[in-house]
Formats: C-alpha cells, structure tokens, sequence
C-alpha cells in the first residue's frame, strides 16, 4: 500500500511541476506586458478597446496598464517641424508672389490630440489646412514692401546714389513701412495659434523661408532688371566716353602747348646760332676777302656737282686757274723730290 501512495505521489509531483513553470512562466509574461516605460522625450495615452482610459502620462519612467486588453499610444513632447508647400498668393497690389512658409509646434494635450487628430500624420495634415488659410489670408491684405521690408529699415539717398536705381523703383524704396514683415509673421503667428488648443497642439513659431516671383512674373522682372542694367552701363558709357573726350582734348592742348614751346625754343636757338655764324663768317670775311670769296664758291662748287656729274668751265676762270696753278705747284714740287730724279735716273 505504501508503494502505491509512493507511485501516487510522484505521478502527481511530475503533473504539478510542468503547471508550476507553466504558471510562472505566464505570470511573467503577464507582468511583462503590464508594464512600459517612457523616456523624457516621450508622453502617453491608455487606450483600452479603442477608447482612451485616465489621464495624459508624461512622467518618465516606469509604469503599469492591464496586460492584453491596454495599448500605449506614445506621442512626442519635443518641438516639431512643419514646412508648408510654396503657395502663389497675390498681394494687395495684384502681385503674385510665392510664399513658403515653416512653423514649430508640440502636443501639450495628448488627449485631445489623440480624439482630434489620431497621429502626427493627422496633425500635419490639420496644419496644412489651418497655417495655408492663415498665411492667405494675411499677406493678401498686405503690400509687397511690408512684406519684404522690416519695419526699422530705411533707404537713404546713398542707398539709393549706389543702387542707381530707376524713378519707379526709387518710389518703391522710399515707401513708408507701417508694420513690415516681424509685424506680419506676428500677426500669422497669433492668428494661427488661436485655433491649436482645440486639436491639443502649441503652435511655437512660424516663419517665412523664401518670398519669390511666381514663374510668369520672374520673367517679366528678370527683363526689367536686364534693360536697368542695360541703361546703368549705357550710362556708365556715356560717362566713359565723355571723360575719355575730356582727357583726350586736355592731351592734344598740351602736346600742341609743348610742340608750341619746343618749336620757339628751337627757333630761338637756330636764331642765335645763325646770328653766331654769320659773326664768324664776318670776321673772317674781314681778314681776307679774297680767301672768303673762293671758299664760298667751291663750297657752291661742292653742293651743285653730285657724283658722276661733269663740269665745264672756262680756261680764264677762276677756278680752273685756281685748279691749273695747283697742277703746276704739284709738278714742281715733284720734280725738285730727290727720291723722284733718283728714279727717273735708273729707268732706262
């Protein structure tokens, strides 16, 4: 009988342990599932079957939810970004310009954020539709300078002496900025925010990136901007060639100024060495006449006969006399040489 209850015993014991670690095991699980945590980034929402139970979580740490029947829908605490899609919207003046816009907004109610719009991608969405309609609205009640233009700046007439530019683009520079662009993203910015408690969602900031021409007018700007640089350089052409005029005149006075000087200086001097020659041909004229009268007529002699020229004169000129006496000294002097009679001797 002993050994039956024995035999019992361990058939029970090898039934029992299998559901202990079964039980344990399920257990842990279960704990496990019941509990989650958050980081410091991070806040959430109970939902159990669809609906939402209790209050936002936005403590960090460690929390607890009935296992398999709760969901933890987590949302983000941090800033974030939304960037609209350029829109083309006319200013008060008929301008269209494109406009692209960026705002920062976080869920401070995860609650209502989660009955009114589910999820970020949710939220994106509502922020298309409000901060578009917003943006719309504002800048077609505004002008293109208070929507360019800070309300603090000024154009001075240096700006504008170094802009050069046109009389109509100067009305424009001068205009009188009354709110300017600070004024009008305020003014977006308090509008917009005004409408986010109701989907649990703070609208931090908004900016505007990027003011542009829409692509039919950029055209037409790009050729008004080309035909002002066009009469900027004509002009600075005009200027060019008028100073180069001016220098070229003020050259040619001084060049005919110098020419003038030199050519007096020149005469002066040519005057004053004529007069130094003529002395000089005076005082030797008056020491011999004759000598001057014959130098002077074989220097007439020297610039009448040029090369292969032949000259006849007659035998009772002076200067065949003159050349005929040469000869004859010539002669005379050769024939009293001793070197010469010693020659003429030994040639047979």
């Amino acid at each position: 009988m002993n050994r039956h209850l024995s035999n019992r015993s361990a058939s029970q014991g090898r039934v029992v342990l299998p559901l202990v670690l079964i039980l344990i095991v399920i257990a842990a699980l279960v704990a496990v599932a019941s509990m989650y945590t958050l980081d410091e980034s991070e806040q959430a929402i109970i939902v159990q079957f669809g609906a939402p139970v209790g209050d936002p979580i936005t403590e960090s740490g460690l929390h607890f939810r009935l296992p398999f029947i709760q969901e933890v829908r987590r949302f983000d605490k941090r800033l974030l970004a939304w960037d609209g899609d350029p829109n083309q919207i006319p200013t008060v003046e008929e301008q269209f310009i494109s406009v692209d816009t960026t705002a920062r907004w976080r869920i401070v109610d995860p609650l209502v954020f989660l009955q009114s719009v589910q999820n970020e991608l949710g939220a994106q969405s509502r922020l298309n539709d409000i901060l578009d309609s917003v943006v719309r609205d504002k800048i077609a009640s505004s002008t293109l300078v208070e929507i360019v233009r800070s309300k603090d700046w000024t154009v001075s007439e240096e700006d504008l002496e170094r802009t050069m530019a046109a009389e109509s683009d100067e009305e424009i520079l001068l205009q009188e900025v009354v709110s300017g662009r600070e004024e009008l993203v305020k003014s977006i910015l308090e509008t917009a925010q005004l409408q986010m408690p109701q989907y649990g969602i703070e609208l931090v900031d908004i900016r505007i990136k990027r003011i542009n021409y829409v692509e039919s007018v950029q055209q037409q700007v790009f050729e008004r901007m080309i035909a002002e640089r066009q009469r900027i350089a004509e002009q600075f052409r005009s200027e060019g060639e008028g100073r180069a005029a001016e220098i070229g005149g003020e050259t040619d006075r001084m060049i005919a100024e110098i020419t003038s000087e030199a050519e007096r200086d020149a005469n002066i001097i040519r005057g004053q060495a004529d007069a130094e020659a003529t002395g000089i041909y005076n005082e030797a004229y008056g020491r011999d006449a004759d000598f001057y009268a014959f130098f002077r007529t074989l220097e007439s002699y020297a610039d009448s006969m040029g090369k292969g020229v032949t000259l006849v004169v007659a035998s009772d000129s002076d200067y065949f006399q003159y050349l005929r006496s040469s000869m004859d000294n010539t002669a005379t002097d050769h024939a009293s040489d001793p070197a010469t009679e010693e020659t003429a001797q030994e040639t047979p």
